[in-house]
């Protein structure tokens, strides 16, 4: 199982432009709890999971609308990459970097 647990400064290539983010992780087992800071605000991490170097969570966001994403991310040393999936707007990349 990877090492997840610390900071990530992740990128989002969203339709409004990149959005930068801080993602916490603090993992326990095959699960994790953080949180996701950025320009769109603070939101805790929901739904955590671990599957060997995989992450999955989802997030509610407020900011631009009120909608939950549902992420997914593989973890290769201190790379992140992934993808976030915004309901019927489709998924965008995510990538990220240990901080």
């Amino acid at each position: 199982m990877a090492n997840v647990d610390g900071s990530w400064n992740t990128v989002t290539k969203s339709p409004l432009g990149d959005q930068q983010a801080v993602l916490t992780i603090a993992s326990s087992g095959d699960s994790f709890t953080g949180s996701f800071v950025g320009g769109m605000g603070t939101t805790d991490i929901k739904d955590g999971k671990i599957d060997g170097d995989t992450l999955s969570w989802s997030l509610d966001i407020t900011v631009p609308m009120p909608m939950t994403l549902t992420c997914e991310a593989t973890v290769d040393g201190d790379a992140l990459n992934g993808t976030v999936t915004a309901g019927a707007f489709g998924s965008f990349p995510i990538t990220g970097t240990r901080a």
